[in-house]
């Protein structure tokens, strides 16, 4: 096999749930495309790459000038309600079922001594200043039902301490052991939210 063809399937292939043989296919028909699109995408991809980054409060990807993204700059989702999620596709997840109308905080993964994930790689260091300057009054866990979820979890608590005011709640019935949000329909997700448990 051509050796740039190869590099580029495995570099297709180190992206999340997808497999050599789908970064093949997705590969082949972009080469054999006779409509720019390869070249569309990867124009995209350096524009993307050169002007999106995280939000300097919540970690959400943003191409704001201020670095500041919009659910951040929104004065109507200051309700007192923080979501704490893994990573922005959950942010979408939940912002299609439209069952919470707060602000998010993104950790960027979860702790995990198999993957090497330790503290220091996630998004937490702001966590307190942001409940106290926000005036948050509820912290909501919406990480998967695993073991580095809820390992996660208690982390987070641990460093966000006891803040006046401030109560913990986690998804209830609906998320199944092992469950990630973007796997979970809008009915489902409903139900965890409004039936959520105080830790």
């Amino acid at each position: 096999m051509n050796s740039k063809i190869e590099r580029l399937i495995k570099q297709f292939a180190k992206l999340p749930r997808l497999g050599s043989r789908a970064a093949q296919r997705i590969v082949l028909a972009l080469l054999q495309d006779k409509t720019g699109r390869a070249e569309n995408l990867a124009n995209a991809l350096l524009d993307a790459s050169a002007t999106i980054g995280p939000c300097a409060v919540c970690g959400i990807l943003t191409d704001a000038d201020t670095h500041v993204c919009e659910f951040c700059r929104d004065a109507s989702r200051a309700n007192g309600q923080l979501c704490v999620v893994r990573d922005l596709a959950d942010v979408w997840t939940l912002e299609k079922s439209a069952v919470f109308h707060g602000r998010y905080h993104i950790l960027g993964g979860l702790l995990s001594g198999a993957s090497g994930t330790m503290p220091d790689d996630l998004h937490i260091a702001n966590l307190p200043s942001r409940i106290t300057s926000e005036n948050i009054s509820e912290v909501i866990f919406a990480l998967p039902n695993t073991i580095e979820g809820k390992t996660t979890q208690h982390y987070v608590m641990s460093v966000i301490g006891d803040v006046s005011g401030v109560r913990f709640s986690e998804l209830a019935s609906g998320v199944p052991l092992g469950g990630d949000l973007d796997y979970l329909d809008d009915g489902t997700l409903t139900l965890a939210f409004g039936g959520r448990k105080e830790l």
